[in-house]
């Protein structure tokens, strides 16, 4: 829908339209919009620019990495029913061996399962309430089942503590405001309390230093004690091993140089990856394609983005036809995985420090859990992705404090720009803006004619992974990955779940559905 919405429009305004595709993932649709229209038009963007950016970016991803895994995936793998039996003092002395994180007491640890208590008596369980509690593939302990119930709660706290600095530097969060082609719109002066100052840069590194903690000590730490209690699931969920991601977070005017590396990996070879190297690299340009032979729209073609249309054709299910509203992407001819996977497989391989630093001690902590060594292939699982995306939750808090550095140490050398003005050419342009997203690889995609946007196509991570057959009939990476899953109870099909809740989906991004015949789906009523 936004795709044809956009169409006549200003290439300028794409940005706040696009932020509109989704209500999580608003920040990524901005950025890769911007990078579209100002590849178009081959521009530069000042430093400060590049900077706030990337500050907002890796703040997003932190964010979304810290909410996927607790609110959004978390309750596959963690009994809350079972924890109200636990020790509190043994699961402090279990959490003890985890980390030195300083709530890890027998006493908070009895505060949460009082709190889950008061739930459990009242009848109400709200955000407890939907979840196969009991079921026979659950395996924690009642004491960790306890450990990441006290932190599931307590990582509210921090998410929204880590959202702040989204919201000071873009404006408001969701759907920021501070971007244009061109730059940001952020005015730098440090004495002036209508600007970006010293004051609120301050601010910004204050909520920083809240969060390292809460990554290091809690979130890896968690993720690594359900892989090694789960270890047999670090053979389910591979699926698709062709991987893609791009490089992030440029540090130069031309969107040549990057803190973090991208690239294609075939078949999980990390011998044959080929990296891409620029915002106008050409491997990456000229190998993206979208198929619909098995998507609702008309026609039956395999196009490259520019050369796409948007037009619905509703078939009903047919199981060896059209069964999806998601289109299916693929790359060099195939299809591929996206997600924090794919990036930490390709930063690994392109010798990215920190990634290595940070892959080493998760690894390091599952083996110790373990009482054997792990290997790297055990990543090409389900929760080789959840593992994946804890370390580059670390990342990018690294990443995070540098260009909070090199901000301010731009800012202090004198150079207070933060915007160049666009030019449009008559003519036609056609420009691509990539970003590696929380979700993995989002491009958009625009033909310029005249000034005037003639074409626009998204392609977003979840389109990548919830992709049906493509054109040649090969699964996309959610239908193949759970090929060969376990299930214990057919009715109430939780292993499904946890394959598919670790790519972390995001259907809104994929495809937005609206019902004309206008059926009400819930109802609710407030309270006075």
């Amino acid at each position: 829908g936004i795709e044809v919405i956009l169409k006549d429009r200003d290439p300028r305004d794409a940005w706040i339209y696009t932020q509109r595709i989704c209500g999580v993932c608003t920040t990524v649709h901005a950025i890769a919009s911007v990078r579209a229209v100002e590849n178009a038009l081959k521009m530069e963007i000042p430093l400060n620019a590049q900077f706030i950016r990337n500050m907002i970016i890796a703040a997003h991803g932190i964010h979304d990495h810290i909410v996927h895994f607790y609110h959004l995936s978390a309750l596959d793998w963690v009994d809350i029913v079972s924890a109200l039996s636990a020790s509190p003092s043994k699961a402090a002395k279990i959490a003890g061996t985890l980390s030195p994180w300083p709530n890890n007491t027998t006493r908070h640890f009895k505060a949460v399962q009082e709190k889950l208590k008061g739930f459990v008596s009242t009848g109400q369980l709200g955000i407890f309430a939907n979840a196969y509690w009991g079921h026979p593939a659950m395996k924690l302990p009642p004491e960790v089942n306890l450990i990441a119930a006290a932190h599931y709660l307590e990582a509210f706290d921090y998410q929204r503590q880590i959202n702040k600095i989204v919201g000071i530097l873009g404006s408001k969060t969701p759907h920021i405001q501070n971007l244009a082609v061109g730059g940001v719109s952020n005015p730098i002066n440090p004495d002036d309390q209508s600007a970006l100052n010293m004051e609120r840069l301050y601010y910004i590194k204050t909520l920083m230093d809240n969060i390292q903690s809460f990554i290091l000590n809690v979130y890896v730490p968690d993720v690594c004690a359900v892989a090694a209690y789960y270890k047999d699931w670090l053979i389910y969920g591979s699926g698709v091993t062709n991987y893609l991601c791009v490089p992030d977070f440029p540090t130069d005017t031309k969107g040549t140089q990057f803190m973090t590396p991208g690239g294609y990996i075939p078949n999980g070879d990390v011998n044959q990856f080929k990296q891409i190297t620029s915002f106008d690299d050409e491997f990456f340009r000229k190998n993206v394609k979208e198929s619909i032979k098995h998507s609702w729209y008309d026609g039956n073609w395999t196009r490259h983005p520019w050369d796409e249309e948007t037009v619905p054709k509703y078939t009903d299910f047919q199981d060896n036809g059209k069964y999806s509203w998601v289109k299916s992407p693929s790359f060099n001819g195939k299809p591929a995985q996206v997600g924090p996977l794919a990036n930490v497989l390709a930063m690994y391989v392109a010798g990215h420090e920190p990634t290595k630093k940070y892959l080493g001690v998760a690894l390091d902590k599952i083996n110790g859990l373990v009482g054997a060594k792990i290997p790297l292939s055990a990543l090409h699982s389900t929760l080789g992705r959840h593992a994946a995306r804890a370390v580059r939750c670390a990342v990018l808090y690294d990443i995070l404090e540098k260009n909070y550095q090199m901000l301010i140490e731009n800012i202090a050398s004198g150079d207070l720009a933060t915007y160049n003005k666009p030019e449009f050419p008559g003519g036609t342009q056609r420009g691509f803006g990539f970003h590696e997203a929380p979700r993995g690889v989002l491009s958009h995609w625009v033909v310029i004619e005249n000034g005037k946007i003639n074409n626009y196509q998204a392609v977003v991570p979840s389109t990548w992974n919830a992709g049906p057959r493509n054109q040649d009939d090969a699964m996309g990476p959610y239908e193949a990955s759970l090929m060969g899953n376990p299930v214990a109870q057919a009715e109430k099909p939780l292993e499904v779940l946890r394959t598919v809740h670790s790519f972390d989906p995001c259907l809104a991004c994929a495809i937005h559905l609206h019902d004309n015949k206008k059926k009400e789906l819930v109802r609710v009523t407030a309270m006075k």
